[in-house]
């Protein structure tokens, strides 16, 4: 129980206002905004690419995964219209802009699937930079490769949009209309819908220094009248600079567009603190397991057993996470489970074959986000149910996405130890 206190005190805020922009943003018409401006700048001749660069950009600057697939798939699905591309690559599309390499890999995104190895590894959010980019260019070149691949295949055998597919009355009707990708605005106001995602990074990255600078020996609440407790800022300041970015930005988002928000804004804002309240207590629930399964006595076993059969901790560190969030189907939720049982470990490992903790959170944050994605994940649910397709419609690309981003983790590994990027 203290374990499970400790993480929901540690992180409640992560998920409560990433929770809050990501609905923000819905709200406003900036997805929109950003999703029309992407749209109109690249076409629908690259649709693939389209798709996969508008997720990766609302994830990279904090939007939810699940508010994305929303925001995104009516988009995908004119681009893919038009395009006659196949309906069931949608989903594995979507995932590969959305689920890999803006989640975890690339530096400074606000996911909580990388702000969770910070307190753990005393890291902050921008950990291995270099090892990250590489790791995200991987995933991005070889995931757009597989899915165009895919593309060339259908196209040989005929197959098109509604191939393979039942389409809805309402599907139907919508391929004889257009969905108006034109802009709401002028053009100054669509570039300003990239304001608040732009605050956001900026305002992080101050922060992740700023405040380490603020408060060296930590900050005493004695200083404001409250009672005796210090918080260890080299553990918490890259939470507090995500937690105040986020501010940020979901002030600068309410800005564009005050009165659509505030029409919505109680209901939005309520189903906001729903939402990351379930997500924190799955993930805290799971990070209390994990310490629970640390203290049983066959623990000791298996760690052993591990730590014979993989003696390099990144390595231990990739397997473990990944397989945990595999068997949870939660990214977030099999990394906790790992850090709780193995973080003390992993810390004492890497000191001594001098391995820098910034590789360790980048390869545990990778790891989780990569077979956290099989056939159980909520977010594979969600984004089949939101497309209309079913598992043995579509899961076989997502699950290729999920296989070349577990390979990546791999490929950091290697990058790091044969040529000592971080």
């Amino acid at each position: 129980m203290p374990k499970m206190v400790g993480f929901i005190k540690d992180y409640f805020l992560v998920f409560l206002l990433g929770a809050i922009f990501g609905k923000v943003v819905e709200m406003s018409g900036i997805a929109e905004s950003i999703a029309k401006t992407i749209v109109n700048l690249i076409g629908s001749k690259n649709a693939m690419l389209t798709v996969v660069l508008l997720g990766a950009i609302l994830t990279y600057s904090g939007v939810s995964l699940f508010v994305v697939v929303f925001a995104v798939y009516p988009f995908a699905n004119q681009l893919f219209r038009q395009a006659n591309i196949p309906k069931r690559l949608i989903p594995g599309t979507i995932a590969l802009g959305a689920f890999t390499f803006t989640m975890d890999a690339l530096p400074g995104t606000p996911q909580i699937q990388n702000v969770i190895p910070t307190t753990f590894f005393g890291t902050d959010i921008y950990a291995a930079p270099f090892l990250g980019l590489i790791s995200a260019v991987f995933v991005l070149a070889t995931g757009l490769s597989y899915l165009e691949w895919r593309r060339r295949v259908a196209a040989r055998n005929g197959d098109g949009y509604a191939t393979g597919i039942e389409l809805t009355e309402a599907e139907q009707q919508q391929l004889k209309q257009n969905l108006d990708t034109t802009s709401n605005g002028s053009n100054a106001r669509q570039w300003l819908a990239f304001v608040p995602l732009i605050l956001v990074a900026v305002t992080n990255k101050y922060l992740s220094t700023a405040i380490k600078e603020w408060y060296p020996n930590g900050f005493d609440f004695n200083a404001i009248g409250l009672a005796a407790y210090t918080v260890d800022v080299a553990k918490t300041s890259a939470i507090w600079a995500v937690g105040l970015a986020l501010i940020v930005g979901i002030i600068a988002a309410i800005s564009f567009d005050f009165r659509r928000v505030y029409t919505g804004f109680k209901d939005g804002v309520n189903a906001s603190i729903g939402g990351s309240l379930l997500a924190v207590m799955n993930a805290a629930s799971e990070y209390g397991f994990g310490a629970i399964i640390a203290a049983l006595p066959g623990f000791a076993i298996i760690s052993h057993a591990l730590g014979n059969t993989f003696t390099n901790p990144l390595v231990n560190g990739a397997v473990t996470t990944t397989v945990l969030a595999g068997v949870t189907g939660s990214a977030s939720g099999g990394m906790s489970i790992a850090l709780s049982a193995m973080a003390d470990q992993y810390n004492a490992a890497i000191l001594a074959m001098g391995i820098p903790p910034e590789v360790m959170h980048r390869i545990v944050a990778m790891a989780s986000g990569g077979m956290d994605t099989l056939p159980h994940n909520g977010a594979v649910i969600t984004l089949l149910a939101v497309t209309g397709l079913t598992h043995k419609q579509s899961y076989k690309d997502i699950f290729a996405i999920t296989i070349i981003k577990t390979i990546a983790v791999f490929v950091a590994i290697a990058a790091f130890t044969w040529f000592g990027i971080v």
